[in-house]
Order: C-alpha cells, then structure tokens, then sequence
C-alpha cells in the first residue's frame, strides 16, 4: 500500500492538536511518536489516546478534502446519502454530491482519503498491539481496546472498497497489515480472509480486557462483543450474531432510553458513563472536534445545513412515535426539507455531538433479526417490540411471521439507526437494489433514484494513488 506516502505525516495522526483558533489556548491530547518503541503502560496509554483520537479527525497536511474523513463525518454519512434516507439541498458547500449521484472514479478524493485515513489509524493500533511490554490487567486492557479499533477499522474498509461477503466471500477484499512496517507493499486479502481477522481480534480484544465501565467514549469488553455482533449480522452469520448480541444483552447492562427521556438523549453531546442507550461513541469536545467539518455541523441548518431526511422516511414514523420529533419540516434558501435535529449542537463552540458508532437498540435489533432467521419468532418479536414500543408507546406492536417479519425489523432499523451510517450497510447485505423514493421532488434531476445489485458503484474505487503506487494491489471491477 502506499505506506511510504502514510508515512510522511504519520506523526501528526498523535500530534493532537485543537481544530480551530478559539480552542488553542485549551490543553490537546498528549502526543508521541507512533514510530517510537513503546516502552511502558503510560506510553501505551498515550499512544491509544492519539488512536483514539484519529477515528475522527485527520491533521495530515495531504489530503484533499477536509480532515474528516472517518468516523466524524465521512463514514456515518455515506451510509445514510449512498442509500435513501437523506438528500442534499439545491443550495450546498458541493461536498459529497459526487457520492451522492455515485459519480465517484478511481480519483475520488473522499475514497482517497478515507482509505489513507483508515490504514492510518491501523498502523497506529499496530503500534500498540505489539507493543513488548508485560503482561498485566492495564496493558491487556490497552491492547484490547487497541485490537477493537482495529478491527472496528477494517470492518467499516471491507465493506466500503470490497464486495459484501454475502455476495461473494472470495472475491479481494483489502490488504491486511498487522505490523508498523512503511516498507510494506501488501496485496488484497480475501474478504473471508479479512472477516477471519476482525473476528479474531474481537475475540482476543473480549479476552484480555476486563474494564466494562469506562464511559462510551471508550472500549470495554461489551463493546467488543457488540461489534461481534454486527460483524455475524453483516456476514449472515445468525447463530454467532445471536450469541453475541444475547451476551451483550444479559451482562452489559446496557438500557434504553425511555420515550420521555429520548429527545434529552440526543441533546447530550457528553458521552454516557449509565449505559443509557450509546455503547461506543467518538467523543467530540471543546478542544478535541472537527468543527465546521464534523457530522454535526453537516447537518446542522446553523451550520451547512447540506442533508435533510427524505419525505419516504419521514412517512415511516407515526404520529406519536418520539423518534418524528428529530425532524421538522423547514426551508433551506427556499427548498422545503425535513430538517434532521439528530445533532443539534453543530454550532455549539464549547461542545460538540458525538458520533454514534454502536447503540444498544442496534444490538436488540441484531437479535431480533438473528432469532427470526433462526426459527425463533416469539423472541425476535419481544426484542423488535422492546425497540419499538418504547419509541412508539401508543403502538401496540408486531404481531408478524415469517418474512413480513424479517421485513419489519429491517424496516425498524432504518427508523431506529437513521442518521448514523448504517442504512446503506443493511441495503448491501442484503443483496437488494437501493430504490429512492422521489417524494415532494427531494431528489435533483441528475440524481440517479436506483443503484442496482452488480452495479460496480455499489463499493467504493481502490484509490488510483494506492495502485500508482503499490504493483501488488488491483482495482476493482468497472473502475479500470
């Protein structure tokens, strides 16, 4: 791959420094080296922080695109914008319009940057994984967090640039790089192959690690176990999804917030340390955000304000369900939308959202789905009518078999994950076409209302500088 590129400005990915001027004078992140042996648990610590750090933001000065292009706006956006939950306004900052209209080449800066930003963060958590230091409580409780980020990484990169392993689990997946080695010019693993080393990280992560109460900014077994879970539902794999989902279940402690107190959730932009609701979030704060080029700022009308919840998704809520509330019809430059009130702390200077990446009603919806395909009905229609009634307490709930049934969970988690990233991810798995419905003229003229299943825009390009650069690495089918 294009180590040598990475490189350059690795350093800066732990150089933590604040994102805008009227923050400098507030303390970043510590910093080291990743280059650097780590010697000691503190140097660990401080290293993982930097990791951690780097799953939202992007301080390398070569990329093209504004330095978000992981978790903090990139990855949660696309799985909303490349499916049929939002559109972008008329009047926009002309971000992510080609991706929209799955326009995108081998030279797409957003596929360019995501995947240098992704492998990145890879060789940092190399770093640390290791690290040879010995063996105590801290350091594997370091080390699992590290091998969790890892593998949260190469999840979200296999589905993104490889085909879904549903459709085909051998075909090239990306490269998989367990070292710090700049040298390194990999071929493409397999997807099996690639899913085989996520599962084993998750695994080993579960094992090492003890600490189950640190706040959700952070790792902690039960999050390892979640992504478990997610991981078996995007492979089809019912039983190992059931299992994990279930553990998460009966020793997480995880809870969901009630209807009355569903809008003051959202409003928080703090993580949780109760385990309401949120399992694993990327913290944005005072010093340590993206600002103008976050998730939150995107949506935000204050800010600029460039998605909106498409009126065919906004039709699903009932009156009474609490989740219609994070929508509101408005304007933008005279275009009438659904304003989405997700993330309403954008503009906020003292505080921003944090990005949601695992929330207890997606593992409850895992589990409904894992139950019904596995013959198990009466239990996957608790846990969907759990999810549901609690939004909805007027709803008196799914009563529905068979595929009806599968179908209402489907369509309870596009309702439920909204505007975190997750919808597109339900659409490939699943081998079916994306179909936008076009009400109240939401989508543009040149906007294309279908991706069909085969077409090749369905996964992203390997990016042409990688190829450039690395002999060893093909292109994916229709990008040549």
């Amino acid at each position: 791959m294009k180590i040598k590129t990475i490189t350059l400005t690795l350093f800066a990915l732990l150089v933590i420094v604040s994102c805008k001027k009227s923050f400098l004078d507030l303390k970043p992140y510590d910093q080291v080296s990743i280059e650097a042996a780590i010697t000691n648990e503190t140097e660990m610590a401080t290293a993982l922080n930097g990791a951690y750090y780097s799953l939202h933001t992007d301080h390398r000065q070569d990329i093209t695109n504004d330095q978000s292009n992981l978790f903090d706006r990139t990855l949660p956006l696309i799985g909303d914008l490349m499916a049929d939950n939002v559109a972008i306004v008329i009047d926009n900052s002309n971000r992510y319009t080609d991706i929209f209209n799955y326009s995108y080449l081998s030279t797409n800066s957003w596929a360019t940057d995501t995947w240098t930003a992704g492998y990145s963060t890879i060789l940092a958590v190399n770093n640390i994984i290791n690290a040879n230091i010995p063996v105590t409580t801290t350091s594997s409780q370091l080390k699992g967090e590290a091998l969790t980020l890892r593998a949260l990484v190469y999840f979200y990169l296999v589905r993104l640039y490889a085909l879904p392993y549903t459709v085909n689990p051998d075909a090239a997946g990306i490269p998989i790089i367990l070292t710090y080695d700049p040298t390194l010019k990999p071929a493409r693993s397999s997807v099996t192959e690639v899913y085989m080393q996520i599962e084993k990280d998750l695994n080993d992560a579960f094992a090492m690690m003890t600490n189950t109460s640190k706040n959700s900014s952070y790792v902690t077994k039960y999050v390892a176990r979640a992504l478990e879970a997610k991981v078996a539902l995007t492979k089809g794999d019912w039983q190992t999804a059931k299992t994990a989902a279930q553990d998460v279940v009966d020793n997480g402690g995880y809870s969901l917030a009630p209807a009355s107190q569903y809008l003051a959730y959202w409003n928080d932009p703090a993580p949780v340390s109760d385990k309401l609701e949120t399992i694993f979030e990327v913290s944005n704060d005072g010093v340590n955000n993206n600002g103008n080029n976050s998730l939150a700022y995107f949506y935000d009308p204050a800010g600029y304000g460039d998605v909106f919840a498409v009126q065919a998704l906004y039709d699903l809520y009932s009156p009474t369900d609490i989740r219609k509330q994070l929508m509101v019809p408005g304007d933008k430059s005279g275009q009438p939308i659904n304003i989405v009130l997700k993330y309403p702390n954008g503009s906020n200077p003292d505080d921003k959202d944090d990005d949601k990446i695992l929330r207890y009603s997606d593992v409850l919806l895992i589990l409904a789905e894992a139950d019904a395909r596995t013959g198990n009905e009466d239990d996957a229609r608790t846990w969907l009518n759990e999810v549901a009634q609690q939004r909805d307490p007027s709803f008196t709930g799914f009563t529905s078999t068979g595929q009806t049934l599968i179908d209402d969970i489907i369509r309870e988690r596009r309702k439920e994950l909204a505007f975190e990233g997750d919808r597109y991810w339900d659409i490939v798995r699943l081998n079916r076409d994306v179909n936008r419905t076009n009400l109240d003229n939401n989508y543009p003229s040149n906007t294309p209302l279908t991706l069909p299943v085969g077409d090749p825009k369905r996964i992203w390009p390997i990016p042409q500088a990688e190829i450039d650069a690395n002999p060893n690495i093909a292109q994916n089918p229709g990008y040549e």
